[in-house]
């Protein structure tokens, strides 16, 4: 018996065979679950080509984070392909071009805004859509990417992922007492079509070459999925504001 049998889990962000997103899905059924995934615009048709890939079907809800609309509608939606949800999957971010490669002094507010809104505030959005399909507590994880430092060309990016980081805090701090558990998966960097548009994104694979203590492969999402899906079990059920490193150990080495 799989460590999620039986559970309900909501998993957004599953665009490829390649995104993080995809292998919790995958790693999350074989352990038991039962998966619903969200798409939303164009990348609606990805996720249901991709959502064949699957071990088992899984239905898609149509989702967009910065829709008050769909946000509104999604705890209903949720209950036409399950009775509650145990866990969910926070794996939504974006940026502008401009808020990207080297931009950070002349950005404008509204791209940085645009980042905000869709990288962080929408964990808080997301959560609180579900909220109401919560049955004893939930466990709710999101993807991040360690915002404790500035990295190469990554500049409002990094801001929005310090402000997820926050977010989850504060979440952690109000929803404890429903027993919702609220986590980060800070992942080293993977080869996903996120990371296609960061510019740059070469330096970060040398960076993590050269001084991650464990061998770090860009190329493989599984050890972040298999983390998210060990929160999203039982076997962390004390363990919330946390962010876990799942980066070869990167986040603990000095220069």
């Amino acid at each position: 018996m799989g460590i999620l049998q039986g559970k309900n889990i909501l998993v957004t962000g599953v665009l490829t065979d390649g995104s993080i997103a995809f292998h919790i899905a995958k790693i999350a059924q074989e352990e038991g679950a039962n998966v619903v995934l969200t798409g939303f615009g164009r990348a609606l048709s990805l996720t249901t080509r991709i959502a064949g890939r699957l071990p088992q079907p899984a239905p898609i809800i149509e989702l967009d984070v910065t829709s008050q609309e769909h946000l509104d509608g999604l705890a209903d939606e949720v209950r036409k392909h399950v009775p509650h949800l145990d866990g969910v999957v926070h794996s939504i971010g974006f940026a502008p071009e401009a808020a990207l490669g080297g931009n950070f002094l002349n950005t404008a507010w509204e791209d940085v805004a645009t980042a905000v809104h869709i990288s962080a505030y929408s964990l808080k959005s997301l959560t609180m859509a579900c909220r109401p399909t919560f049955k004893d507590g939930a466990s709710v994880v999101g993807l991040d990417f360690d915002a404790q430092v500035a990295w190469p060309k990554y500049d409002w990016m990094g801001v929005a992922k310090a402000a997820l980081e926050s977010t989850s805090r504060y979440l952690a701090r109000d929803l404890g007492a429903e027993n919702v558990r609220i986590n980060l998966v800070a992942a080293g960097p993977i080869r996903t079509m996120a990371a296609k548009s960061i510019p740059g994104f070469d330096e970060f694979e040398k960076v993590w070459n050269d001084r991650s203590p464990l061998e770090w492969d860009v190329t493989d999402p599984v050890p972040a999925a298999k983390a998210a899906v060990a929160l999203l079990s039982d076997w962390f059920p004390k363990t919330t504001a946390e962010i876990i490193h799942v980066d070869g150990g990167l986040h603990g080495m000095g220069a």
